[in-house]
């Protein structure tokens, strides 16, 4: 008789420990509402936290229900007690891994609504919780695992050979994982000093992307086209690359024009202007437009300096720039559209006469003077 009442504690102790579990879920819910942070616990946590408390219920009222006084009995309490340990140990680690990341997410989501100035040092924050929670996670695991371990006699009995050989063991281990390690130290660095973050654009190997996953192993790199670029960390640390995004994501654009002497630049200068301020792309701040160089083939050489807020809306801006000044000078300038000056031979330095032609019309020119 005493052991089908233990059986029925064991099931009624499972029961109200689900019971309970389940109205402290619906107490979170309901505070989930006004703390954001409960929502994530109940959503992250429920099924760790009801394996774990089922667990150890079982383990805590195990004993009355299966130890009897057989050695057969014993045996197989002992074994089954031992398998029920490793599941807690298991759970346990399962439970504080998803603890670590409810809590983080809360961080991460008000990082994510950061815009403006303020983004630059949301991404890295970001960046930094995202890396010192995988290193985290793979701490407890290491550590649930070693725990795991002890739980079985042989190995404890051996713990003294292991200490004394662990500095054979810590070289040799240290020797075949030098690439991992040296990623995952390079992954760290990245992060606290600030030479990398999500989101950050950057050019690598005359590649234009954004850093789309940053780990302690590899750095993932969304290109321009839609194109993953996967580089180990260490590259970063190893090698030189661009970051346009270190200390904020404005960007100035450049567009360049060749074209003949007789441009009008303060009107061009001036469409310049007019064109920036109705051009949304535009931030508002810096523009000019300079002449940078005679070419040797007679052009000049001007360039258009326009400001935006990011490197995406640059590109888009002097495209645009580049397009609405084409277009101005074929319409309303077309004398000064590119085009090469030719000397007629057989004239007199006092009467030396310049005609000007297109390309096309070079050839023949110079083949009639020569008849």
């Amino acid at each position: 008789m005493q052991i089908p009442s233990a059986w029925l504690n064991l099931v009624g102790a499972v029961i109200g420990v689900v019971v309970a579990l389940e109205l402290t879920r619906q107490v979170l819910i309901r505070v989930g509402r006004k703390w954001p942070i409960g929502r994530r616990l109940v959503r992250r946590c429920h099924w760790p936290a009801v394996t774990t408390a089922v667990l150890m219920t079982f383990n805590i009222m195990f004993y009355p229900a299966m130890m009897g006084p057989s050695p057969e009995e014993r045996a197989f309490g002992e074994s089954t007690e031992r398998v029920v340990t490793l599941l807690i140990i298991g759970a346990v680690t399962w439970l504080i891994v998803q603890v670590m990341y409810a809590l983080t997410d809360a961080a991460l989501e008000r990082l994510d609504l950061v815009e403006g100035e303020r983004n630059r040092r949301a991404r890295r924050f970001k960046t930094q919780i995202t890396l010192v929670r995988r290193v985290a996670t793979a701490t407890v695991v290491v550590i649930a695992f070693g725990a795991m371990l002890f739980t079985f006699p042989q190995v404890r009995a051996l713990g003294a050979g292991l200490l004394a050989s662990a500095g054979i063991a810590g070289a040799v281990v240290g020797i075949a994982a030098q690439p991992t390690l040296g990623n995952m130290l390079a992954g760290l660095q990245l992060a606290f000093s600030d030479a990398l973050r999500l989101d950050d654009v950057v050019v690598v190997q005359d590649e234009w992307g954004r850093i789309e996953e940053l780990t302690l192993t590899y750095v993932v790199l969304r290109l321009w086209d839609e194109r993953r670029l996967v580089l180990p960390v260490s590259y970063f640390t190893q090698n030189p690359f661009e970051n346009w995004t270190r200390h904020g994501s404005r960007v100035v654009a450049v567009v360049y024009l060749r074209v003949d002497w007789s441009v009008p630049i303060d009107k061009l200068r001036e469409e310049l202007y007019r064109y920036l301020r109705t051009n949304p792309l535009w931030d508002q701040k810096d523009w000019t437009l300079q002449v940078t160089d005679v070419q040797p083939n007679g052009l000049v050489e001007l360039r258009g300096l326009m400001s935006a807020a990011d490197s995406a809306s640059a590109w888009d801006l002097k495209c645009d720039v580049r397009e609405h000044l084409i277009t101005y000078v074929r319409e309303n300038h077309p004398e000064a559209m590119p085009s090469f000056r030719v000397e007629s031979p057989g004239k007199t330095a006092g009467a030396r006469t310049d005609h000007r032609s297109t390309v096309d019309n070079v050839k023949t020119e110079e083949k009639g003077a020569e008849q």
